[in-house]
């Protein structure tokens, strides 16, 4: 069947009529929708920076004068170690967390390229292997994890701490930036080949530089399986302050009769700087890494 030149007028029209088929009450329920629960999401982020300016003893009130007297006395005290060793806590962290983005993207993405370039005997149980691993609860693998690093010497330091935290990224991230590599072209690893370049020169000079989405979504979730974890870093580290992470230093803040709440608000806060800093640096690549990662598989 041909449609001619005006058998295609009459229908592009048709197609306007169907992408603006929404009437006005449907877009406004729509827009109030996505306003609430906008809402929803920010208010509590909202709630504990105001009650970080806040003293302990307001801190827990729901007065309507939000900013009563609100000052910046939490943050000095966290700051200038009144109130735990914050600094140290964070030097550990950040540490602790470049480390395991380094080393688990690296070891995702030679993986994720082998598996998607490469046929070799037990590829399909590997990446069947990586999904199995992720249905297992943390409390679950904290024993096993616990003896292999007694049996490495590894307990209570930064370093063991950081192999713990490549077996919990390591699976996701190779899954997807296999999915990932998939969508990159084989002529080009072909080119490269012609070219003279080894089979790493191929994947780190050619393959590497165009996968900077699906790099940027591991990293990221890398950095954040790192970065705000608890279970893991209060069993494998030692109690000494000048080893604890931020997230296990927070508990300082918890004691069995008070809770200081607005020096934990105002730690929580500083905490999630550096998370939405990362963010901010990588989310032009989000939604394509993530997009084309799922893909194939």
């Amino acid at each position: 069947m041909t449609l001619d030149a005006s058998s295609l007028q009459m229908v592009k029209p048709e197609r306007r009529l169907k992408r603006s088929d929404r009437s006005p009450l449907a877009s406004i329920g729509l827009h109030a929708a996505l306003v609430v629960a906008s809402l929803v999401a920010v208010f509590p982020v909202f709630w504990v920076l105001v009650t970080s300016f806040k003293p302990d003893a307001r801190a827990v009130e729901t007065s309507p004068q939000l900013f009563n007297e609100s000052s910046l006395d939490n943050y000095t005290r966290i700051l200038g170690g009144e109130k735990g060793a914050f600094l140290t806590w964070f030097g550990n962290s950040v540490l602790i967390a470049l480390l395991t983005t380094v080393i688990a993207v690296f070891l995702s993405a030679t993986t994720g390229y082998a598996a998607s370039r490469f046929r070799f005997p037990g590829k399909r149980s590997l990446l069947m292997s990586f999904l199995v691993v992720q249905m297992f609860p943390f409390a679950v693998l904290i024993v096993p994890l616990y003896n292999i690093l007694i049996a490495l010497g590894l307990q209570g330091s930064s370093i063991g701490l950081v192999l713990v935290y490549c077996t919990t990224a390591v699976p996701f991230c190779t899954y997807m930036l296999k999915g990932y590599f998939d969508t990159i072209p084989t002529d080009i690893d072909e080119a490269g080949r012609v070219d003279g370049l080894s089979p790493f020169g191929v994947f780190w000079r050619l393959v590497m530089p165009l996968a900077k989405p699906g790099l940027a979504v591991t990293s990221f979730y890398a950095f954040l399986t790192a970065w705000g974890e608890v279970a893991f870093a209060s069993a494998f580290l030692s109690a000494a302050d000048e080893s604890k992470t931020l997230a296990v230093g927070l508990q300082v803040f918890v004691q069995q009769n008070r809770t200081e709440w607005g020096h934990l608000a105002a730690a929580s806060i500083l905490v999630a700087i550096p998370a939405v800093i990362v963010f901010y640096l990588v989310q032009r690549f989000l939604v394509t890494g993530l997009s084309s990662g799922a893909v194939k598989g």
